[in-house]
């Protein structure tokens, strides 16, 4: 299985970097560091994926893709 796409950004509401798996319904993370908030979204995978797999639930396969730009000629 690929790996799952993560979006870190800074949150000016919380005062911290946010960490999260769009294709993962509620599976975020924060942190002072974009690193701190990447180590801890790890965590919140696993978990995420470990809950899932114990209560049968359904595992999306990745498929969120970031926007890409293209130069219009």
């Amino acid at each position: 299985m690929k790996d799952y796409h993560i979006n870190i950004f800074w949150s000016e509401d919380d005062g911290r970097y946010i960490a999260d798996i769009p294709d993962l319904r509620y599976c975020s993370a924060f942190g002072d560091t974009p690193e701190e908030a990447l180590a801890e979204l790890k965590i919140a995978r696993e978990l995420w994926l470990q809950v899932a797999r114990e209560e049968g639930g359904e595992i999306p396969p990745p498929s969120y893709r970031p926007a890409i730009y293209q130069s219009v000629a």
